[in-house]
């Protein structure tokens, strides 16, 4: 039998795979991988419990998880999560619920994605809206895709160096495997430079520009002249967006983009840990049939009565894998749920209000760091709701482990050798005081 007792595989089997491959060992599937990640030794599993015994030894390793006041943003965000949400969506049939394919027993998934998709439409003010994608940043490759796609002779895609890292990663780990050529627009005192931009767009190779609404700096970027310039190039234009803070921010309809995604986790989604999270796509009508992924829309039966279908799905499983606008073939439509859920229940008035007492408490928060005297202002004229960065006067490590000591996550290094911070309407004056303090006892 194999190695691995919990595998039902042969070691026949597993030869076999093996071969089919070109490889020699189950070890070489993990060569890239470094070895102080791998798992040495076997599983530290129990023996057999009772029902009670389990009950208790996980909550033995729950104890082992350290509950931190998150004062950190960079795309995940410490919001206020109404209890009715999480009550909603593990009923089990949203909780089970499988890919909606037939349209006559699915019409209560269909209707709840029907809504997801209009309350997109809602913040971003584009036309369209797809069911969902795995995340933001899988949202923003998938646009550099469809960018290529809208533009056809285009070889070029360019990012803005403003955006998220791990956004920046994953765009170009899909753009080397799909053959993308890709440039890069500095960040010109904290923003997106649109004198680079002209100089780029003056190859005429560019398809497509993404750009950050709010950046990796927290700053709320001005795109005034964007559209205008990659327009004239023939390209597209997609803005990388908090869907949150388009409750108080320019929406990309405003800065006339064609394509807006985005992270929705702060739309009410727990932390967890680093996901399960939920990417939004929107766009403009006229480039509907090149977007991946899902679209539900409404119809009537054959009685006349409102319903809803899966339609215009241009995926690899319907049509020739070439001609496929995407390989993504699921969604996260019970994280999608848990999105339309929350801004169902916050509404309008209710985003501003989150957006409001953010903002208050991060500029009451940096004011009050900056009076220490052990930071710099990197960036003392530009706007920001809920998140900024400081420039340590000093190595920010033994900071971090004194606030990490004290029960909170704060102070995150950035590349630049700036430090993050960040927030929300959840934490309080109180908290935000007793942070600065023990920075200044430090």
């Amino acid at each position: 039998m194999a190695r691995n007792p919990y595998l039902p595989h042969t070691e026949a089997d597993i030869r076999a795979m093996l071969d089919k491959v070109g490889l020699q060992s189950l070890d070489d599937l993990y060569s890239d991988v470094p070895r102080e990640f791998l798992k040495k030794g076997a599983y530290a599993l129990p023996e057999a419990l009772s029902e009670q015994e389990i009950r208790e030894w996980f909550d033995t390793l729950d104890k082992q998880n350290a509950s931190l006041k998150v004062f950190v943003g960079q795309g995940a965000y410490d919001h206020y999560c109404p209890a009715v949400i999480p009550y909603l969506t593990q009923r089990s049939e949203f909780l089970t619920a499988y890919t909606p394919y037939q349209c006559e027993i699915s019409q209560g998934t269909l209707r709840y994605i029907f809504e997801y998709q209009s309350l997109i439409c809602e913040l971003t003010g584009m036309d369209i809206s797809n069911a969902s994608l795995y995340d933001g940043p899988t949202a923003a490759a998938e646009a550099m895709k469809m960018a290529l796609a809208c533009t056809r002779k285009k070889t070029r895609v360019l990012l803005s160096k403003a955006l998220l890292p791990h956004v920046i990663k994953v765009v170009e780990t899909y753009a080397k495997f799909h053959g993308v050529v890709l440039g890069y627009l500095p960040a010109d005192e904290g923003e997106t430079s649109l004198l680079a931009l002209k100089q780029e767009l003056a190859a005429d190779d560019v398809a497509g520009v993404i750009v950050p609404s709010v950046n990796r700096y927290g700053i709320v970027e001005d795109h005034s002249g964007f559209a205008e310039a990659i327009h004239a190039a023939k390209a597209v234009l997609i803005e990388y967006c908090d869907p949150s803070a388009l409750a108080v921010v320019k929406t990309p309809d405003e800065w006339d983009a064609d394509i807006a995604v985005g992270e929705a986790q702060s739309l009410g989604l727990p932390l967890c840990y680093g996901g399960p999270y939920v990417g939004f796509m929107a766009v403009k009508q006229e480039h509907m049939r090149k977007m991946p992924g899902r679209i539900v829309g409404q119809t009537v039966d054959k009685e006349g009565r409102r319903a809803f279908v899966l339609t215009l799905q241009a995926r690899e499983q319907h049509i020739k894998r070439e001609k496929a606008t995407s390989n993504i073939c699921s969604n996260e439509s019970l994280m999608a749920l848990w999105a339309t859920i929350y801004l169902s229940l916050m509404g309008p008035e209710g985003l501003r209000e989150v957006n409001r007492i953010s903002a208050d408490g991060a500029h009451y928060l940096k004011a009050e760091l900056l009076k220490t005297g052990l930071f710099e202002d990197v960036f003392p004229d530009k706007p920001f709701l809920k998140e900024f960065v400081l420039r340590p006067k000093k190595f920010p490590g033994l900071m971090q482990q004194r606030l990490e000591k004290a029960g909170f996550f704060a102070a995150l290094d950035t590349e630049e050798g700036y430090v993050s911070f960040c927030v929300t309407e959840k934490r309080s004056k109180a908290e935000v005081d007793q942070l600065v303090n023990i920075i200044k006892e430090g």
